[in-house]
């Protein structure tokens, strides 16, 4: 026994280098290449700098003082952070407890018998052991499950990272939108306090004999569309603010707030190399501690072919032995070595071994694919702003042109040049252009906010 205890040691410190033994490596195969698009060549890769806005702290790019408080108030509140904290504190204990697996469990174990033979008095016997079991891990079974264990803690991590920077950005974006309705709403309650002016006005014109009913009417018509869509607009708002209390863990309220044009978002937008995506953005993580997962999975199904070494022990007190008895008891000892060797097992360990092998495989398919999709999602942001940015200075020069329109009209009309029904036009064309130049704003905001989330930003 002593000799083949001895032969299966070396066999095992033979077999030190083999695959199952060894930790996990990010694949060479996975790329980074050219992930971030130029957002103004057609066809150029990005030209990466290490400077990354990630590295940013959240405050940094929101600086808002009400917004911040908001932030603050949904990392400490919200329920999907604290449910992401206690599942981090879940894999913290399973991971203890695959630290514990290299050590023997111990149980106490007491029994007693009553017998009696051909209506004899009754014999009492007892044991009173403790019995210790130690698997030993030759072939690293237990190895790669507390491997796998690890990678399942710092999965649990990353996920309340990526809940952390999802609620960050969710919540400035929210915020924005509330600052951008409170904009449109205002112009458009000037616009319509203009409108119901400009139907008095024709009113008295009517009276005068300088309009007619149509315009009257025309004019009517359009101020109360003004009217609808400034109602439209406050149920946005409502709408908006009840969403971002509840994402807050509060009942529905009105929200503490500035106003856009106090807003001041970084203007130098960095999106740092692309390698730096695998060290700083959550969902990349998660998919690589996937991979990492199946990795480890693949090595507990190769490890379970390799015997296995069980050894026990059981000490404690006795007062039978045989069909012996003894008053008062004895002490106890006994040891037992087991050694399994897997043979035949209907198939089941080669069907595990190639299913591990797939689920492997699609890990890391779906790791490279979570790559891709966090550079595009960085390219579309960077485009986004660069549009958004293009698109505002279209913007202020049409809202200048269409004041100065509106104002040459109105002279045109006191003139007797112009119809009050060019003026309303004038005037509904302005509208437009105001709010569009408000929602183009927000768009750059929004770019802001997805290139620092695409970029993993929120840690700190």
């Amino acid at each position: 026994m002593k000799k083949q205890l001895i032969g299966t040691l070396c066999v095992a410190a033979m077999m030190s280098s083999c695959h199952i033994y060894k930790a996990y490596d990010r694949p060479e195969s996975i790329n980074t290449t050219g992930l971030y698009r130029d957002s103004v060549s057609v066809v150029d890769t990005l030209v990466s700098d290490t400077a990354n806005m990630a590295s940013l702290s959240w405050k940094e790019v929101f600086t808002d003082s009400k917004l911040q408080a908001l932030i603050e108030e949904g990392l400490a509140n919200n329920v999907d952070m604290q449910a992401a904290i206690l599942r981090v504190k879940e894999a913290k204990v399973l991971l203890t407890a695959a630290r514990l697996s290299y050590l023997p469990s111990i149980n106490l174990a007491p029994q007693g018998t009553l017998a009696s033979f051909d209506g004899g008095a009754a014999v009492k016997s007892y044991q009173l052991p403790a019995v210790a079991s130690w698997e030993i891990d030759l072939f690293g079974k237990i190895l790669n499950s507390k491997r796998d264990q690890q990678v399942l803690y710092l999965k649990s991590q990353y996920g309340q990272q990526a809940v952390r920077s999802q609620l960050i950005c969710g919540i400035a974006n929210i915020y924005y939108s509330l600052l951008m309705l409170d904009r449109q709403e205002a112009i458009t309650d000037r616009t319509a306090s203009i409108y119901k002016e400009n139907v008095r006005t024709l009113e008295a014109m009517k009276m005068a004999g300088y309009a007619n009913e149509a315009a009257v009417t025309q004019m009517r018509a359009a101020s109360h569309q003004v009217e609808v869509s400034l109602l439209d607009l406050r149920r946005q708002v409502r709408e908006t603010e009840n969403t971002l209390a509840v994402l807050l863990a509060k009942a529905p309220q009105h929200i503490d707030r500035s106003t856009l044009e106090e807003q001041i978002m970084p203007t130098e937008l960095t999106a740092g190399v692309p390698l730096q995506l695998l060290e700083n953005r959550p969902d990349v993580k998660i998919a690589e501690m996937t991979l990492a997962s199946a990795y480890y999975t693949t090595n507990k199904a190769r490890a379970a072919f390799y015997p296995g070494l069980n050894i026990t022990g059981m000490a404690g007190w006795t007062n039978g032995s045989g069909l012996s008895v003894h008053n008062p008891g004895k002490v106890l000892l006994q040891a037992m070595a087991s050694l399994t060797q897997p043979i035949f097992n209907n198939g089941k360990l080669v069907a595990n071994l190639k299913v591990s092998k797939a689920e492997e495989e699609i890990a890391r398919m779906n790791y490279q694919q979570t790559i891709l999709k966090a550079g595009k999602e960085v390219s579309d942001a960077l485009f986004l702003y660069e549009t958004a940015h293009k698109k505002l200075v279209e913007d202020k020069a049409r809202v200048e042109n269409l004041e100065k329109a509106v104002t040459y009209t109105k002279a045109l009309f006191r003139s007797g040049e112009s119809t009050y029904l060019e003026i309303l036009s004038a005037e509904q064309s302005l509208l437009s252009a105001q709010l569009t130049q408000v929602s183009d704003n927000f768009q750059r905001m929004q770019a802001v906010i997805n290139l620092y989330s695409a970029l993993g930003g929120g840690k700190q």
